[in-house]
């Protein structure tokens, strides 16, 4: 009867992982799809200069959602997923860290506005970066993580494809000129923030959800848990949205396009390999705590099967990298090729990194250890870029972010070696 009921479970817990995957994988390809729909007449219509504004934009407020998020994607989704029979629990845990990103939205609008008014980079453009910071609030509102722990990602993906249906149509409609870039900006806010409202909304009426007035000991709580995964995200930005934000410094709008035009193609593929991260992060959470060996097992099939295909995918990227960018993005982005092909591996780099770093070394308690092969990545990365990009611009750009992953992995994998652990033999051996 044990054996059966075990059975049982383990069937169980198997379709839930396959209805979660099943359902970040259609959100996935919704975010493909959609942008392969819009993005080439995007680049066209804005051109290099327009699109690069409206990239640059995009990183820039990209800061504050860093900072409203503040790890929660990974502290509040393990928190979550290991209380979420415990309704009364996840109220409270829900309410709290809603409380925490009210408080630190609010935060970032004391810090945006003396940036924006006391700097000419972002002043002559001001409405744009205005605009552009209300998908911040769109995004604090999300709770994706609540989603995430209780592994009903079938919500996410519900909401979000039905706005997305929403902002493509519209972006045909009302986006014909390098003019419309206030249009689009406001029609890239809205969509984030309606995803945000619409998801609270099912949150309290498909969970039964009641938000509690948390008190200090609770709000402290999910800040002092919250911090390593900050921190951990925080440095990720240095050499993530940085790089756009470090280009645009330095080389203007045009350069910036040609980088996040080709970025942008880069992030198509690396949305394969991340779909399944965020679908196993709060299976392993659970599956660690459970069984060990289960969790290895786990985690080295998921190398062989998911790194196969993306390694693949990365070769055909700098194999067809000319064809590629000259189908989607069109002649006025010629200086996309050499970037694309330099980038191209970084979606295999970044699932191993991913393996080793999130799913790994988080789930076994070493965020502390995480959190600071991020920061000297984020460091290495900002002091790099400083250097190439004044000279080499888009190139530079791109060898200082690959150069930064490579370092990234290369440290999370000697990090695990040091306790034993090696991700890529057989759990045998792997123990």
């Amino acid at each position: 009867m044990p054996i059966y009921e075990s059975l049982k479970k383990s069937i169980s817990k198997n379709k839930i992982l396959v209805k979660n995957f099943s359902s970040l994988s259609l959100l996935q390809i919704s975010q493909y799809v959609f942008p392969l729909i819009t993005f080439p007449y995007l680049v066209r219509v804005l051109g290099p200069d327009g699109y690069g504004l409206v990239a640059f934009a995009t990183a820039f407020v990209g800061y504050f959602t860093i900072l409203t998020d503040y790890g929660f994607n990974l502290s509040a989704t393990r928190k979550i997923s290991v209380n979420r029979e415990n309704k009364e629990k996840v109220s409270v845990i829900f309410s709290s860290v809603m409380t925490v990103k009210i408080l630190l939205f609010a935060l970032s609008i004391l810090l945006i506005i003396p940036i924006i008014y006391g700097f000419a980079k972002f002043s002559k453009d001001s409405e744009i970066y205005l605009i552009s910071f209300i998908s911040v609030l769109g995004t604090t509102l999300f709770p994706v993580w609540f989603f995430q722990g209780i592994e009903r990602m079938n919500f996410i993906t519900i909401i979000t494809i039905t706005i997305k249906v929403l902002w493509v149509i519209s972006v045909y409609v009302f986006i014909n000129s390098y003019d419309d870039i206030i249009i689009l900006v406001s029609l890239n806010s809205l969509s984030s923030l309606l995803t945000g409202i619409v998801g609270l909304i099912a949150v309290k009426t498909n969970f039964k959800i009641n938000f509690v007035v948390p008190n200090y000991l609770q709000i402290k709580k999910q800040f002092l848990d919250g911090w390593h995964y900050f921190l951990s995200q925080a440095s990720v930005s240095l050499y993530t949205i940085s790089n756009i934000f470090i280009l645009g410094l330095f080389a203007g709008d045009t350069v910036v396009g040609y980088f996040a035009a080709a970025d942008r193609i880069r992030g198509a593929v690396q949305n394969i390999s991340g779909t399944a991260g965020r679908t196993i992060f709060p299976h392993l959470s659970s599956e660690f705590v459970r069984s060990k060996l289960a969790a290895f097992r786990f985690i080295n099939t998921y190398i062989r099967a998911v790194g196969s295909i993306t390694f693949l995918l990365c070769l055909m990227l700098f194999l067809l990298a000319e064809d590629i960018i000259l189908i989607v993005l069109g002649d006025n982005y010629i200086q996309s090729i050499i970037i694309l092909k330099i980038i191209s591996f970084l979606p295999f780099i970044i699932l191993l990194s991913n393996v080793s770093g999130v799913q790994t070394m988080l789930n076994l308690g070493y965020k502390r250890e995480f959190a600071n092969i991020l920061i000297f990545a984020g460091i290495f990365n900002i002091i790099l870029s400083f250097i190439l990009v004044p000279l080499y611009f888009g190139i530079g750009t791109s060898i200082s972010v690959v150069l930064t992953e490579i370092i990234v992995t290369t440290q999370m994998l000697l990090f695990l070696k040091t306790k034993n652990i090696n991700i890529f033999k057989k759990v045998s051996e792997a123990l």
